[in-house]
């Protein structure tokens, strides 16, 4: 019986601890445990589909939000969409051209207020008189500066110097800036347009005021504002504000046929015509809400769709409840669940802050928010698609400025804060004073707006949100000179495990400490105008990295020697990087490329070139540099660009003087070694030569898409 004892013991010394405690009661009970997380899971899956179906958020107190219901100015409209405005149009005309409220103060400005709620059409009205022919030979000079929430007298005197001068002003000097103001405009009749003024402060707008008073008889300033204070502020007594009302039903009628149905009536469509006045008589005489509405009825000519689209539920929901017009909420709620997520993304995005296209869509990949269920379409193009199906639908808007930027107007805006709820967070509208703690646990993605100096007690708020998967600064004051804390790439940013996204776009950075190697959800990391001189080599370990910007990073040398392992890289930017000396080796492992803005070619590597062939999806603008770093021509054949019909615009550049000695016939060698796809739009072929460039370009007729 001892030895049989003994045995045992013997046996269950050998048995590992952890596999003791499978007792038959225990088991039982992780059979049960397992049983009822199945169910749990299961119903966990039944709520997520239900909560998808009927459209609820996360959050169940909702943050209030700013009201101001201001369209922006976003582009140059002409008299024939203009609806219901001809009166006071030529009223505005009138007030401008006429001497009588200047015949006592000849040294006086006039000043012009268009007043109105939010989304009457100020903004409209403003660039329809901004326009008017009459208005082009009248005024010598004409400016336009949307000023918005924040007033800053140095910007919008910039912008007005800019505009007046038509070329880009160096520095943010107020004093300087007025001077060159003044000087600009003396003895000169203008017009500036300030759009959407909010600003209250009246020592602001006599200080914005001082340069403009030298200008000639009869100048005027238009102000547009949905502020009763502001128009009273800076106003004057002599003239009176125009106050817009709303649009008639026959007006907001023509504006949704125009949207909806691309036709100035319902002549083609009469089965439309009497719910598409019900639908105009909820719009309640705004002609931004028409436009909302109509571009979500675009192309739409079935009469059950827009029956659907009037007796949305939606359109009851209390202002007070939802802090936006139920008509922008109902075109979110239209929206196919992929480009909701997309457009409550864009939450994070500031007011009046203008994008790019590319820019918004990286950002839509690193989050997973793109989602490709057919192998032949690229992530790249359905971000594209995304993008351009929210632009249709008037949730983005083109730039006045530049036609290549986009941005949301204040509903919108204010649309998206109120779907994201907790989840996404601007750091100026969360953190003010003692507000820190309205910063729910469940921010995941965040923004900020940088300055010339970010010390640590600016980011104390994020300090407990461990589990947030963007990190994007925006609008630093001078892109390239912002300092920022120490604290934060070496100390903070590490702590956040799940960053997928990161940005230090401008700052002074010159190093990355090891540990970014932690950040193994990491897909975006922008480091464009940094001081960086190199990346460590634990950055190859970040294997689902797929957009990696480098542009104008006028220090780095080099790149980590294992860069072929980031296999997932999709878009790498080094375009400005000039003491880049040359690619790591075994690039053309980087299969998935979209983007490579520039291949530096080594003096000690002449094969790079070839690194291009197996680079099949290249596409956009593509530099090749150092060409003369190629010894053998049949090199720049494996490369294999005529077999790259996506790249765009072709950059072949020799870094120094073809050598008279060589072989002449090998450069051409080379050249025709390079020779591109049929579709290729542009070829720049350039050599310096000491420090100047001969530059040879080659406009080709762009292909049909």
């Amino acid at each position: 019986m001892g030895e049989s004892q003994a045995s045992t013991s013997k046996v269950r010394n050998l048995i590992p601890s952890w596999f003791t405690g499978l007792t038959p009661s225990a088991v039982w009970i992780k059979i049960r445990l397992g049983s009822k997380i199945k169910k749990i899971t299961a119903r966990f899956n039944d709520l997520v589909t239900q909560k998808d179906q009927l459209n609820l958020k996360e959050n169940s107190s909702p943050r209030l939000i700013k009201r101001r219901e201001i369209p922006l100015s976003t582009s140059v409209v002409t008299e024939d969409h203009i609806y219901d405005r001809g009166e006071v149009a030529e009223a505005l005309l009138q007030l401008l051209m006429s001497d009588k409220y200047s015949d006592d103060a000849l040294t006086k400005v006039n000043v012009i207020l268009i007043l109105g709620m939010g989304g009457i059409g100020k903004t409209t009205l403003a660039q329809l008189v901004y326009n008017d022919k009459k208005v082009q030979s009248f005024f010598d000079m004409k400016a336009w500066a949307c000023v918005s929430q924040d007033f800053d007298v140095a910007m919008v005197t910039k912008t007005i110097l800019q505009s007046m001068s038509s070329g880009y002003c160096d520095g943010n000097d107020l004093n300087s800036l007025q001077v060159k103001l003044k000087e600009q405009l003396y003895g000169k009749r203008f017009l500036v347009i300030l759009d959407d003024v909010w600003n209250e402060n009246y020592n602001d707008w006599i200080l914005l005021c001082t340069p403009l008073e030298v200008g000639a008889p009869r100048s005027s300033i238009i102000v547009t504002t949905s502020n009763q204070e502001v128009s009273s502020m800076m106003g004057t007594v002599k003239v009176p504000p125009l106050q817009l009302e709303v649009l008639s039903n026959d007006a907001c009628l023509s504006i949704l046929s125009q949207h909806a149905l691309d036709a100035r009536d319902f002549n083609v469509h009469p089965d439309l015509k009497d719910i598409g006045e019900e639908i105009v008589g909820r719009c309640k005489g705004l002609p931004l809400a028409v436009k909302t509405v109509g571009g979500l009825l675009r192309s739409k000519q079935d009469h059950e769709e827009w029956k659907k689209v009037l007796k949305s539920e939606i359109w009851d929901i209390p202002e007070e409840r939802s802090g936006i017009a139920p008509t922008l909420m109902l075109s979110y709620h239209n929206l196919p669940s992929h480009l909701k997520r997309c457009f409550a993304y864009c939450s994070i995005l500031p007011k009046d802050y203008e994008f790019e296209e590319n820019e918004v869509v990286l950002l839509w990949m690193a989050e997973g928010l793109i989602q490709t269920l057919q192998e032949e379409k690229e992530l790249e193009d359905l971000d594209i698609e995304y993008f351009r199906n929210l632009l249709s639908r008037s949730l983005f808007q083109q730039s006045r400025i530049n036609k290549s930027r986009f941005l949301m107007h204040d509903l919108i805006n204010d649309l998206a804060q109120s779907v994201a709820g907790n989840t996404c967070f601007r750091m100026e509208d969360r953190v003010e004073g003692s507000q820190q703690g309205n910063i729910s646990m469940k921010a995941r993605h965040s923004s900020y707006f940088g300055s010339k100096y970010d010390v640590t007690k600016k980011f104390e708020v994020f300090s407990k949100l461990t589990s947030l998967r963007t990190f994007l600064p925006l609008i630093l004051p001078n892109p390239g000179n912002g300092y920022l804390t120490h604290h934060v790439p070496l100390e903070l940013v590490p702590k956040f495990r799940c960053l997928r996204m990161l940005s230090f776009n401008g700052y002074r950075i010159t190093e990355l400490s090891d540990s970014i190697s932690d950040l193994k959800h990491l897909r975006y990391l922008n480091l464009s105008k940094t001081r960086i001189r190199g990346l460590p080599e634990s950055i190859t370990t970040l294997y689902n990295l797929q957009t990696l910007l480098l542009a104008n990073c006028h220090c780095l040398k080099k790149l980590p020697s294992m860069f072929r392992n980031l296999v997932n890289l999709r878009h790498l930017d080094i375009a400005g990087a000039t003491c880049l000396e040359e690619m790591p080796i075994q690039i053309g492992r980087l299969t998935c490329l979209q983007t490579l803005s520039n291949l530096v070619l080594g003096k000690d590597n002449c094969y790079e070139v070839k690194e291009l062939g197996p680079l099949k999806h290249i596409q956009g603008t593509l530099r090749i540099s150092r060409l003369e770093n190629i010894m053998e021509a049949k090199d720049a054949k494996d490369a294999e660009l005529i077999k790259k019909p996506k790249v765009s615009v072709l950059w072949l550049e020799w870094s120094t003087s073809i050598d008279k000695s060589k072989d002449s016939t090998s450069e051409l060698e080379v050249l025709n070694g390079l020779r591109p796809h049929n579709a290729l739009v542009e070829l720049v072929i350039r050599e310096t030569k000491g420090n100047a460039y001969i530059v040879g370009k080659l406009e080709l007729k762009p292909r049909v898409t």
